[in-house]
C-alpha cells in the first residue's frame, strides 16, 4: 500500500483554557505525478484512518491524501461524552453557538498540514459530516482571509469537498462576505462541491 502513518502537524493546540492533543495523521501518497494535495476531515467519532484505505482506492493518482485525526474532546451534543471532534457542537440547530475557538484550532492545524507543500501543488480540504463542515469553514477563512478570531489565514485554497455535511458561523459569513468585495471576489473563484444524501 501506498498509504503512510505520519506525524504531519501532529500535537497539541491551546482551545481556550483546554489544551486538545490531535491524533495521528494518516498519508496517501500518489502512484503519478503529484499534482494536488488534498486534507481529508473524517466525521465525529472517526479517525484518519477511516478514510485512508478508501481513498487510496479511489481512481485519482495525482492526489496526495492527508488523513488526519481530529482531538478527543468533550461534545455538548453528547452529554459531555468524550468523543473524536475537530470542535464542540451544542446542538444541530441554525441558533446553536459557534465553537469559534475549536473551529480556529482545527482550521490552523489544518492549514499548517499544508503550508510545506510545493508552491506548483494544488491545495484543498475535504471532508464528511462534521469533517465537511470543518472544510466549509476552512473555505470561509480562505474567502475572509483570516480566522474566525483575525489572525491571517495563510492558504491559498484551490478547493473545497463537503460530503453531508454544514457551514459553521453562517449567521456571520454573508454579511462578513457581502461587506468586502475582496472576500466576495475570493468567494467566486473558489470551487467548491457540496453533496447531500436523502434518506427515505
Amino acid at each position: 500500500m501506498s498509504y503512510n502513518r505520519s506525524n504531519i502537524g501532529s500535537g497539541s493546540r491551546n482551545v481556550g483554557r483546554n489544551t486538545f492533543e490531535f491524533g495521528r495523521t494518516y498519508v496517501v501518497r500518489p502512484k503519478g505525478t503529484h499534482q494536488a494535495t488534498i486534507v481529508w476531515l473524517h466525521g465525529i467519532g472517526e479517525m484518519g484512518s477511516s478514510w485512508s484505505q478508501f481513498l487510496e482506492s479511489l481512481p485519482l493518482p495525482n492526489i496526495k491524501w492527508i488523513c488526519p485525526t481530529a482531538p478527543s474532546r468533550p461534545i455538548a451534543l453528547f452529554g459531555g461524552a468524550q468523543s473524536t471532534a475537530w470542535f464542540n457542537v451544542e446542538d444541530m440547530s441554525e441558533n446553536a453557538t459557534d465553537d469559534v475557538e475549536g473551529l480556529d484550532a482545527s482550521a490552523t492545524h489544518i492549514a499548517n498540514m499544508l503550508t510545506n507543500e510545493r508552491d506548483d501543488i494544488k491545495l484543498g480540504v475535504a471532508g464528511f459530516s462534521m469533517g465537511a463542515a470543518m472544510a466549509l469553514y476552512s473555505a470561509t477563512c480562505r474567502v475572509l482571509g483570516q480566522y474566525g478570531n483575525g489572525n491571517r489565514y495563510p492558504i491559498n485554497l484551490s478547493v473545497v469537498v463537503a460530503l453531508s455535511g454544514w457551514l459553521p458561523c453562517s449567521r456571520i459569513v454573508r454579511s462578513r462576505v457581502h461587506a468586502s468585495q475582496e472576500a466576495a471576489r475570493r468567494a467566486s473563484l473558489l470551487p467548491i462541491l457540496l453533496c447531500h444524501g436523502q434518506v427515505e
